[in-house]
């Protein structure tokens, strides 16, 4: 039990924390509201729990070993967020719209749960997160009971924060403030999704 109490406060801390995927469900939650940003937080859970079991399987070493397929992932992932911030800053520089059309821009549910999907996947440091937080509770010779449960229980806390966080920031008061806001919200997330690929793609 107190294996699994560290590996639990591992996940909740490095899934909660500030990145790049809870930066876009906060806003997609205050710009489109609840459901698009339940769509945007599901391919993140998706991408999550796939790492996940990537990690729990040991197919991680492979990757690990592999060090062209970490690359592959690093470049697409920074380029991705890159052109987020792209995104970000376009919509920032834009004229207001009317609040009515401000509030509920609309976006296909498929099309966030797919930027979900790729925001994660293009994360090498996702798998290796995973693969430290495991380490830290499953010592050599725990059994795959072990294994399931823990893996089970961070899935668990990924879909309660992520959902959480998509469920929170589409609160009316929420709404309201990124309607007062946006253009400040936006240039924040250019700034930010801009700091995240380039160090993503240029860490080693």
């Amino acid at each position: 039990m107190q294996d699994l109490l560290v590996v639990y406060i591992a996940y909740a801390i490095a899934a909660g924390s500030p990145g790049p995927s809870n930066m876009a469900i906060m806003n997609v939650a205050m710009s489109q509201g609840r459901r698009p940003a339940l769509a945007l937080a599901a391919g993140v859970i998706t991408m999550s729990t796939c790492w996940g079991l990537i990690a729990v399987t040991g197919i991680s070493t492979l990757l690990v070993g592999y060090a062209h397929a970490l690359l592959f992932l690093k470049i697409a992932g920074g380029l991705y967020l890159l052109w987020l911030a792209w995104r970000a800053a376009r919509s920032a520089a834009a004229a207001d719209a009317p609040a009515r059309k401000l509030a509920r821009p609309s976006t296909d549910l498929g099309v966030l749960y797919r930027r979900g999907i790729l925001m994660h996947l293009g994360n090498p440091k996702a798998v290796l997160a995973w693969v430290a937080i495991m380490s830290l509770g499953l010592k050599p010779g725990a059994s795959p009971e072990m294994a399931v449960t823990a893996f089970g229980g961070c899935v668990l806390f990924g879909i309660s924060i992520f959902a959480g966080y998509a469920l929170l920031f589409s609160t009316a008061p929420m709404v309201r403030g990124y309607a007062k806001a946006r253009r400040w919200i936006e240039a924040s997330l250019a700034v930010f999704f801009a700091g995240a690929g380039s160090r993503l793609l240029f860490s080693n």
